[in-house]
């Protein structure tokens, strides 16, 4: 005979009778076990809300077991019950759906993305199977499959890589190595070449400062450098332009930037496009756009993934379930500012059924 205490993911078993004193050990243990469960969820919350994420999570969680259970309810029967499916997973935070997938693994024997690939089909079941990573993994997973899949995506590796901070593509690297046992740059090195292929091994490369303090003296030299480099001579000396690229903190750049207009009359942006084509462009453009303005920056590609005769759904996706649990809040505003519409709308009138239902969900229209 025995007792066992359980909370979440966490459970003791304890064989003492009630009145033994080590059953009351047992129950202080879970309530320990308790209280950390809880204090993890709630920090995983306050880092995701500090960062202008637009990820709704209920006041009151059930537990990832019984969530674990509910998806597996969601999946019997004829057809799969998909909007079950997201009023759970578009409501739980990395940390939670970590825990959800373990409980799930724990007790039915499988893996819960392995079950949902096939219960879920086309853009629901793309966007969904994005979702459930924490960023890291899920950037490692975006650019591997943009530098090794079928078809070689060199635009989307580039997006993902140029906009991210020193810290996340270390991050995402080690991921990278562990998960696909490759190194980002020997790929990079085998699917890029020219231009993008070094701004890419650089920029995923090089350590870059992170704070606020810039160099106004350093700024101007670079601002004179580039424009030597670029509009002051015939044809275009790319390697200036990816040193101080890849290596210049996003403040510094955007110092480099103002000084370059009020040195010489004209955007850096402009000068970006004037003097260079193609991904190596859109590398550059990334680069400097998220270090003036990430959120612009976004608010502009989701404008493009929406444009014009029909919709870039990968994009669309990618945008909006990676920056969700980061900034999406600071994209939103900036798109309704932009553009004079809701991303909200946008959505809504671009994308249809379950798949609209979970964008939505993420771009925190509905409330559970």
């Amino acid at each position: 005979m025995g007792c066992t205490f359980r909370y979440g993911c966490c459970a003791v078993t304890c064989k003492a009778l009630p009145s033994h004193p080590i059953f009351y050990l047992c129950m202080c243990i879970c309530t320990c076990l308790k209280e950390l469960f809880n204090k993890n969820l709630h920090n995983s919350l306050e880092i995701t809300e500090s960062k202008m994420a637009t990820l709704t999570v209920p006041p009151v969680l059930t537990s990832p077991r019984d969530d674990a259970q509910a998806l597996y309810r969601a999946f019997k029967g004829f057809g799969c019950d998909t909007a079950a499916v997201i009023n759970i997973l578009a409501h739980r935070n990395a940390m939670q759906r970590a825990l959800i997938e373990q409980e799930y693994k724990n007790i039915y024997s499988e893996e819960l993305t392995k079950r949902l690939a096939s219960e879920l089909r086309g853009d629901i079941e793309r966007a969904i199977l994005l979702w459930m990573p924490d960023p890291a993994v899920r950037d490692a997973t975006v650019v591997r499959k943009a530098l090794s899949g079928d078809v070689i995506d060199l635009k989307a590796a580039t997006e993902v890589i140029c906009s991210r901070t020193s810290t996340q593509i270390q991050h995402f690297k080690q991921i990278y190595h562990a998960k696909f046992h490759a190194y980002l740059e020997h790929d990079i090195e085998y699917q890029a070449s020219g231009d993008l292929k070094k701004l890419l091994l650089a920029y995923a490369s090089a350590p870059r400062y992170e704070g606020p303090e810039v160099d106004r003296g350093l700024a101007e030299q670079d601002a004179k450098s580039l424009y030597k480099a670029g509009e002051k001579k015939l044809g275009t000396d790319e390697d200036t332009f990816i040193r101080i690229f890849a290596e210049r903190s996003r403040a510094q750049l955007a110092a480099i930037s103002s000084a370059y207009h009020s040195m010489y009359g004209n955007s850096l942006k402009k000068a970006v496009k004037r003097e260079t084509s193609g991904n190596f462009e859109l590398g550059l453009l990334t680069i400097l756009q998220c270090a003036e303005n990430p959120g612009r920056y976004f608010a502009k590609m989701l404008r493009k993934a929406m444009k014009g005769m029909g919709t870039d759904d990968k994009t669309l996706t990618r945008v909006i379930v990676t920056r969700a649990e980061i900034d999406l809040q600071y994209i939103k505003a900036e798109y309704q500012k932009k553009y004079g519409k809701s991303l909200n709308d946008a959505v809504q009138s671009e994308t249809s059924s379950h798949y609209r239902t979970f964008l939505l969900a993420l771009l925190g229209a509905t409330h559970r």
